[in-house]
């Protein structure tokens, strides 16, 4: 679980996959740029959002009651 893993290339994690598929992002690719980045994923796994690495906590925090 907290072993090291790769968020883009041919070896990125199925996970990363998924997230970056639902929500590709504004840039050229798709691939994660920096730490931080973040992604709200709704209670049957849906992936709501995707977040730059400069959004606050408090910011995701604020869209949370669009999607209860």
């Amino acid at each position: 679980m907290f072993s090291k893993i790769e968020v883009n290339g041919d070896d990125e994690a199925a996970l990363y996959t998924l997230l970056k598929t639902a929500q590709p992002g504004e840039g050229d690719t798709a691939d994660i740029t920096w730490n931080f980045e973040k992604f709200l994923v709704g209670r049957d796994g849906t992936v709501l959002k995707r977040y730059a690495p400069p959004t606050t906590p408090e910011e995701v925090a604020s869209d949370l009651p669009n999607y209860l």
